[in-house]
């Protein structure tokens, strides 16, 4: 670590470190290059403006973000509508306490400042807050009794296991056990959130994610009622399945 910053306060390494970053990402060449003059332009003006002498102002502190000069707000339409819409019913439903297996760690935590949550991953979570409390866990086996969860979420989960891709055995029978044991200890008149990827056709994306007809989806969680079912296409939201559109993403509300 002390020869890394020795090196950074150099600037010829500082700018060979930038230009590399730069040319890794996959665009085109131009565009990858006028990417870094653009920064290098940038600097150039900011070291001639009035000198702010409140903050030090040095080559080797250089930390380039070159691809945030975007004309629209980036965002994953996928999680923004699956976590809005997932938070939404939590919070319409006002459980006493809420648990999820295994979704995005960000998403949960801002739900624990609304709701009590318990988080169930095979991952430790290395932070803390004051509503969340973490168990680490599988989706296979689930460390609960029967129908004992009143509130349960599964955010873009099920789809991924027994695919290897987060360290969990292979079984391409992952998804289907992950939905039985949902089911399992889901409580009596208890609310399930889910989303999955959906496509016309029942699909492995090794070892990415498998995708579900909306049909599959059903069957799977048959002994429970179907509340709710949204679809994402691309960056909208959509009320019905249509499998002319090819892959997308499927939001379910279930109660037991």
């Amino acid at each position: 670590m002390n020869l890394r910053q020795t090196l950074k306060q150099i600037s010829i390494f500082k700018w060979a470190t930038i230009f590399l970053r730069t040319v890794r990402r996959k665009n085109s060449i131009l565009a990858t290059l006028k990417e870094f003059f653009d920064f290098l332009r940038d600097w150039r003006i900011y070291k001639k403006l009035p000198r702010n002498k409140n903050f030090a102002l040095a080559t080797g502190d250089l930390y380039p973000r070159l691809f945030d000069k975007t004309e629209i707000t980036s965002v994953d339409p996928i999680y923004f509508y699956q976590n809005t819409w997932c938070a939404k019913k939590v919070f319409e439903n006002k459980p006493s306490k809420h648990t999820d297996v295994g979704s995005d760690a960000k998403f949960i935590g801002i739900l624990s400042e609304h709701t009590p949550v318990t988080m169930v991953d095979i991952r430790p979570l290395q932070v803390n807050l004051s509503g969340l409390s973490f168990v680490e866990g599988s989706i296979l086996a689930l460390p609960f009794l029967d129908g004992t969860i009143e509130s349960l979420s599964s955010i873009c989960v099920i789809e991924h296991i027994g695919l290897g891709r987060y360290g969990d055995p292979l079984d391409s029978f992952g998804s289907e056990k992950a939905a039985k044991e949902l089911i399992r200890v889901l409580a009596s008149g208890g609310n399930l959130y889910i989303s999955v990827p959906i496509d016309n056709t029942n699909k492995v994306y090794f070892n990415a994610h498998r995708a579900f007809t909306r049909d599959y989806i059903l069957k799977l969680f048959e002994p429970l009622k179907k509340i709710e079912e949204k679809y994402i296409y691309g960056n909208k939201l959509f009320d019905a399945y249509n499998p002319s559109k090819g892959f997308g993403t499927g939001l379910y509300w279930f109660k037991k």
